[in-house]
C-alpha cells in the first residue's frame, strides 16, 4: 500500500522539486520509504511513498523497472495484487527469472508479457503507473471496484496524476478553481462521483478503467477493462449451490487476503459482514487476530459484545480497544485529508478504529462491500416497499403528491425525498431517496457563487448510472456499488486508514464475488418486503454460532443531532458556516439551522457546508 504520484511530458521538465514536495505530502501513506525516477530525457518523473507489505528489503523498492530483450519498464504501484503468485509461476513457465518477492515485480513481468491485457488477469486492489519506454505509452489502471485512488489532471503538453490530490496541488502551476458541476452533484448526493472532480480541469479515472497516454502523439484514450456482468435469468441455480459456491469464493478471497510480511488482522464489528471473514480467516490460519473498538459514553455505538461472541467461537486472539472522544482538532484533520469534501460522518469513527489498529498490525481485513453486493443497506427495502405500495396509484395522482411534497415540506423532514420521489416510473428509473439538497436548495445556498448547473445536468450524471433493463433492487444495488460504493464509501476507508498507515483490504471485494453477486444471485435472495442481505445470513446460518444475531444492522455513527444542540461542536460548526468568507448563502445557512434546532435532520446537510469550507480554506481553493 503505498502512494504514487508522476508528470508526463512532452517536453523535459525543468521545474521537478515539487514532485519530491508532492511525493511527501503524502507520507501517511508510505513512512517507510521513498523513491523518485526520472527519464533520461527529462520528459517522465515518478515519485513514490511506500508502505512495506510483501517484500520489505530493498528489492521491493519503488520506483521499479523491469527489463525484458531491449524493452524496459518502469512502474509505481499502490495496491496489492491477491493473486500474484499463481502469476509468478505461469510468468516462470513462460521464461520470465524474478529478483524478488514482490507483487510489484509480477506485474511489471505480467505487463511484459501480456501488455494491457494483463489487467483481465490481476485480483487485487490497485492503482499504478506504467512507462513503456520502447513504445513511449504510459499506461495508468485502476482496480474493478475502486479501492485505490487514482486523481489526474492533462493540460496542454502533459499529463500529472497522483493518489491523492493534495500532492498534486504542491505543483504551484496547477490550477486550484472548483468546478460547479461537481459541486452541485456533491451537494445532490454527497459526494463528487465518476470521473469528476471537485477541482475545475482535474479528473478521476473511474474504477474499473485504464488510461494510456501516448508521448508520440500527445493523446489520451481512456476505456473500461472491466464491467458488472449482466443477471444471468436464463439460469436458474438452487439455494444450495449458490451457497455452497459463495462460501468457496469467499474462503479463497480470505486465504489470498492474509498473505502478507507484516502482522494481519481483522477489524470485527460483529455484524453480518466482518464476522463471515473472521470465520473464513480462521479456515486459513490458527493465528488469527482480531479487533473490535468500543466508544465511551455512546453505548448505543458499542459492538463489542457482538464481536466477543463471534471471536470466542472461532478462538481468534481478541483485542478490545477504547476510542478516544472526538474533538474538533479531528474534524479539521479529516477535512484537510479528504481530497474531495464527503457527507459521510463515519469517517470519524473509521479514522478511529484504524488509529487504534495500526499500533498493533499493519494490514486489516474489513468487511466493506457485502451491503452493495447483496442487498443489505434499508433503501433497498425502501424502495421495494415504494414500488409495491404505489403500483396500483395512478401517476396522476402520485405526481400532485410529489409537487405537494416539494413545495410545503423543509429540506430535513423525514420522508421528504421518498414523497418527492412518487412521481417516477419506478419500473426503470431509481429515486434519489438519500439525496442531501434538491435542486431548489442548492441554487439557493451558491445563488451568490456564479452559473449554476441546471436541474437535469447534475440528474443526468446521476442516471448514467442506473441501467433501467433491471429490477428495482438489482438497479439499486448496481447503482450503490457503480457509484455510491467507489465515489464515497471506500473513499471513506481509504483515506481514513491510509492516514494512519493501516492498509485495509475487502475479501469481499474480489472481482469473482462481485461477478457472482451481479450475475447469479437474485434479487429476492439479497432483499424482499421482509428482509435483507438474504443470501449471507443463510451462510452465517451455515458457519456462525446460532446464537449470532443476524437481524441486527448498525454501520458506524456518530450523534451528530447531539452535536448541533450545544457544546464546542455547535460553536465551532456555526463559526465555520457564518463566517464572511463562506462561499455559502448564509439566509439559507441559517434556515437550515433552525429547522435543524427545531427537530429536522439537517445534522449531514450542515456537516457537509462545513466539511467544504474547511477543506476550500485548507487548499485556497477559488470559487
Amino acid at each position: 500500500m503505498c502512494g504514487i504520484l508522476g508528470v508526463v511530458s512532452i517536453e523535459p521538465q525543468l521545474h521537478r522539486e515539487w514532485l519530491t514536495n508532492g511525493r511527501d505530502r503524502m507520507l501517511h501513506r508510505g513512512p517507510d520509504d521513498s523513491g523518485e525516477w526520472w527519464s533520461d530525457c527529462g520528459r517522465i518523473g515518478f515519485a513514490h511513498r511506500r508502505l512495506s507489505i510483501l517484500e520489505l528489503s530493498s528489492l521491493g523498492k519503488q520506483p521499479m523497472q523491469f527489463t525484458r530483450g531491449e524493452q524496459t519498464f518502469t512502474l509505481i504501484f499502490n495496491g496489492e495484487i491477491y493473486n500474484y503468485l499463481d502469476l509468478k509461476k505461469e510468468l516462470e513457465d513462460r521464461g520470465h527469472h524474478f529478483q524478488s518477492n514482490s507483487d510489484t515485480e509480477v506485474l511489471l513481468a505480467s505487463y511484459a508479457e501480456w501488455g494491457v491485457e494483463c489487467l483481465s488477469r490481476l485480483n487485487g486492489m490497485f492503482a499504478f503507473a506504467l512507462y513503456d519506454e520502447s513504445n513511449q505509452k504510459i499506461l495508468l489502471a485502476r482496480d474493478r471496484a475502486g479501492e485505490k485512488p487514482l486523481f489526474y489532471i492533462k493540460r496542454e503538453n502533459e499529463l500529472l496524476f497522483a493518489s491523492e490530490l493534495k500532492a498534486l496541488l504542491k505543483n504551484p502551476q496547477l490550477p486550484r478553481k472548483v468546478d460547479l458541476q461537481a459541486l452541485d452533484c456533491f451537494l445532490m448526493i454527497g459526494y463528487v462521483p465518476g470521473n469528476q472532480c471537485i477541482l475545475e480541469g482535474y479528473q478521476k479515472l473511474p474504477a474499473g478503467h485504464a488510461l494510456e497516454f501516448d508521448l508520440s502523439k500527445n493523446s489520451i484514450r481512456t476505456w473500461a477493462y472491466w464491467q458488472l456482468p449482466e443477471p444471468q435469468l436464463e439460469t436458474s441455480w438452487s439455494d444450495t449451490d449458490l451457497l455452497d459456491e459463495l462460501e468457496s469464493l469467499l474462503e479463497d478471497s480470505v486465504r489470498r487476503q492474509l498473505i502478507a510480511d507484516v502482522p494481519v488482522g481483522v477489524l470485527l464489528s460483529g455484524g453480518v459482514d466482518s464476522s463471515l471473514v473472521t470465520a473464513m480467516a480462521t479456515r486459513a490460519s490458527n493465528d488469527v487476530q482480531t479487533f473490535s473498538v468500543g466508544f465511551p459514553g455512546h453505548g448505543s455505538f458499542d459492538e463489542t459484545p457482538h464481536a466477543r461472541l463471534i471471536a470466542n467461537h472461532f478462538g481468534t486472539k481478541h483485542t478490545e480497544l477504547m476510542a478516544e472522544p472526538v474533538t474538533v482538532d479531528v474534524i479539521e484533520l479529516l477535512a484537510r485529508q479528504y481530497d474531495e469534501p464527503m457527507v459521510d460522518t463515519s469517517m470519524i469513527p473509521t479514522y478511529l478504529v484504524t488509529k487504534l489498529i495500526r499500533e498493533h498490525c499493519t494490514v486489516a481485513l474489513g468487511g466493506d462491500g457485502g451491503d452493495e453486493l447483496f442487498g443489505g443497506y434499508g433503501h433497498h427495502q425502501n424502495l421495494l416497499k415504494m414500488q409495491t405500495k404505489t403500483a396500483a396509484v395512478p401517476v396522476g395522482l402520485r405526481r400532485l403528491f410529489s409537487i405537494a411534497a416539494q413545495s410545503v415540506l423543509p429540506v430535513g423532514f423525514k420522508g421528504r425525498n421518498y414523497l418527492t420521489s412518487l412521481d417516477m416510473n419506478l419500473s426503470k428509473d431509481l429515486p434519489l431517496i438519500r439525496m442531501h439538497f434538491d435542486h431548489k436548495t442548492r441554487r439557493s445556498l451558491l445563488q451568490h457563487v456564479g452559473p449554476m448547473a441546471t436541474p437535469s445536468t447534475s440528474s443526468e450524471t446521476i442516471k448514467s448510472y442506473i441501467q433501467a433493463n433491471t429490477d428495482i433492487v438489482d438497479r439499486a444495488a448496481r447503482f450503490d456499488f457503480k457509484s455510491y460504493l467507489s465515489d464515497q464509501a471506500l473513499v471513506k476507508v481509504d483515506r481514513a486508514s491510509m492516514l494512519n498507515s493501516l492498509e485495509v483490504r475487502a475479501p469481499l471485494l474480489d472481482y469473482r464475488i462481485i461477478e457472482f453477486a451481479f450475475s447469479k444471485v437474485p434479487s429476492d435472495l439479497k432483499t424482499t418486503l421482509s428482509g435483507r442481505k438474504i443470501l449471507l445470513k443463510k451462510l452465517t446460518e451455515r458457519i456462525l454460532p446460532p446464537e449470532f444475531d443476524r437481524q441486527r444492522k448498525q454501520g458506524f455513527s456518530i450523534p451528530l443531532s447531539d452535536w448541533f444542540t450545544s457544546g464546542p461542536f455547535r460553536s465551532y460548526f456555526l463559526d465555520v458556516l457564518t463566517q464572511k468568507e463562506c462561499v455559502f448563502d448564509q439566509k439559507t445557512i441559517g434556515k437550515l439551522i433552525k429547522e435543524q434546532d427545531r427537530g429536522y435532520g439537517n445534522g449531514e446537510r450542515l456537516f457537509a457546508l462545513m466539511q467544504f469550507e474547511i477543506w476550500r480554506n485548507t487548499y485556497q481553493i477559488n470559487v
